[in-house]
């Protein structure tokens, strides 16, 4: 049987109401998935992600969750679970981004916020998935692509260390947990989309940097859809344990 066919067409996007999520969103229903998503704050974003999805014939739900709380992410799974059934591929892409500012300027404050949200919900998330995927435990198998950063190689200087260095950890999480899921029917993939064009960024930085070379140009957030449409798929199913650079050759 094929990963097609034996996987729970059903998919999960954390952040999904803006951003590169709500176009995973879309990409995601447009390749024959029914799409559940979270969202924090933005209901009314998150509903018209919901009804662009219906648009295109597929099934999906919309839970308010906070990726930060360990409570938030059991109910959303389970929510997602019971209106569309069981889930065959999470896509990890909650995430918030600090002001800019340099190492010297960071507070406690700051830095728990950046890395409970981007780091330790990334965990949480992918520990949920896990449990309720994992043939091992009963599940169906399935797929989990984190979305990560360029940034996290680059390191964001004078801008967001605090951020690259979260979406670092998601990289490691994402070759480390490959590793320990292979032979439970779990796939884990990461991508690290350069400057894409979303509302993450402040005022006048895709102005100021968004021409780097090699492409000297920004990402279209539907460049980074495709790809997280086709990692959840069979289409990749000899990739594991892999982080795909989306990022202009920067």
């Amino acid at each position: 049987m094929s990963e097609k066919e034996s996987v729970p067409r059903v998919a999960l996007v954390t952040g999904g109401s803006r951003g590169i999520g709500a176009g995973a969103a879309i990409a995601l229903a447009e390749d024959g998935w029914d799409v559940g998503i979270s969202y924090r704050t933005r209901k009314d974003e998150a509903d018209r992600v919901v009804a662009a999805c219906e648009q295109l014939g597929r099934r999906a739900y919309a839970v308010q969750a906070d990726v930060a709380e360990s409570a938030d992410i059991e109910r959303l799974f389970d929510a997602i679970t019971a209106e569309l059934g069981p889930i065959g591929a999470v896509i990890n892409n909650a995430g918030v981004v600090a002001p800019t500012a340099r190492v010297e300027e960071y507070d406690v404050e700051r830095l728990e916020r950046v890395f409970r949200i981007n780091a330790i919900g990334a965990f949480l998330v992918a520990g949920a998935a896990v449990r309720r995927m994992s043939t091992a435990r009963g599940g169906a198998g399935g797929v989990i692509v984190s979305v990560s950063s360029r940034g996290a190689v680059l390191g964001s200087a004078n801008e967001y260390v605090d951020y690259a260095a979260s979406k670092a950890a998601v990289d490691t999480l994402t070759v480390g947990l490959a590793h320990e899921v292979a032979k439970e029917g779990i796939r884990v993939l990461g991508i690290r989309p350069g400057l894409i064009e979303t509302d993450i960024h402040e005022e006048g930085r895709l102005d100021r940097i968004g021409t780097t070379p090699p492409l000297g140009r920004t990402g279209k957030v539907e460049e980074v859809a495709a790809l997280i449409a086709f990692l959840a798929s069979d289409r990749s199913s000899y990739m594991t344990g892999t982080m795909v650079d989306v990022s202009g050759g920067r």
